[in-house]
């Protein structure tokens, strides 16, 4: 199968990243076909070289049937290439588990009690 993907080119504590269409066997930093763009994190978010990419080849390459990674779909959807990908949303995994509801509820009845002998005398 053929992959849109990052390959890493940056030094130690400087990343810097090709986007490449490679084999999906290949090595990460190995054997591609084409480099079809550029990703250097280490610019800011509004730098126009941050992301460099060759829409008419990415086009072409999805055309042909490659799979396109995670980052690399989001990269292509704020470009306008692709549409963007549907966020993952969990609610339910912000929601506390049963033991620190528990331990929550603890307290709670702790501080009630400690307060209500001070609510008498008072």
């Amino acid at each position: 199968m053929i992959k849109i993907r990052m390959a890493r080119a940056g030094a130690k504590k400087k990343p810097y990243y090709n986007i490449v269409v490679a084999e999906s066997r290949a090595p990460r930093d190995g054997k591609f076909l084409e480099k079809l763009g550029t990703y250097n994190p280490m610019l800011p978010r509004d730098n126009a070289n941050r992301v460099v990419l060759k829409a008419d080849r990415i086009k072409f390459w999805i055309a042909k049937g490659a799979q396109v990674s995670d980052r690399i779909a989001i990269f292509l959807g704020k470009a306008g290439i692709a549409a963007m990908p549907a966020r993952k949303n969990n609610p339910q995994k912000a929601v506390a588990k049963v033991k620190m509801t528990d331990r929550k509820k603890a307290k709670a009845e702790k501080a009630a009690a400690a307060a209500a002998p001070a609510e008498a005398q008072g």
